[in-house]
């Protein structure tokens, strides 16, 4: 096995909880500050709590939440594109 994926599946508790802290704290930001958000911030930190659950999903086999937060992945780089000005 991968050591990264071996570490990740020793922690994938914690790991999986930090994500969806992430989460939370990257969508009351916005709910919080609406269009005063530091958008390119939430999109980077939304889509890197993305990438964690992911592959604590993935390691797992958890089909549902590996669709879920994959397609969060595409959504998020979409978002910093959006944010970046790029498209």
């Amino acid at each position: 096995m991968i050591p990264l994926n071996a570490f990740i599946l020793r922690n994938v508790k914690t790991l999986e909880m930090t994500g969806v802290l992430m989460r939370i704290f990257s969508f009351s930001i916005v709910s919080w500050l609406g269009p005063e958000s530091p958008f390119m911030f939430v999109w980077i930190f939304n889509t890197t709590d993305a990438i964690i659950l992911s592959w604590c999903a993935l390691l797992k086999k958890d089909k549902a939440y590996s669709v879920l937060n994959v397609f969060w992945i595409f959504v998020g780089l979409v978002g910093i594109l959006r944010a970046g000005g790029f498209i």
